[in-house]
């Protein structure tokens, strides 16, 4: 497969996860905020104030995993090297 491929395939697959987020996130919040059977047009202070923190707190969360996972995947590829390298083979 050629760079510029790969690079289309992996920004493809980025939005994609980022468009999944999305979504499981405004159900999260919005099952978690909003009672099931709306009295009023406009979202209450309450459910707002509800909202945003759950937002926020998602955000977080996704952001600490994408950091964590990016961690143990330098940590593999270190590792792989080392065992590649003790072995002679590159």
């Amino acid at each position: 497969m050629d760079p510029l491929r790969a690079q289309q395939l992996a920004a493809e697959l980025e939005v994609d996860m980022m468009a999944d987020m999305y979504n499981r996130m405004t159900q999260a919040c919005h099952r978690k905020c909003v009672p099931p059977h709306y009295k009023d047009a406009e979202l209450s202070k309450g459910e707002c104030v509800c909202l945003d923190r759950c937002v926020a707190k998602y955000l977080e969360v996704h952001e600490r995993m994408g950091k964590k996972l990016t961690e143990l995947s330098l940590q593999d590829e270190e590792l792989l090297k080392r065992v590649q390298q003790g072995t002679g083979t590159a």
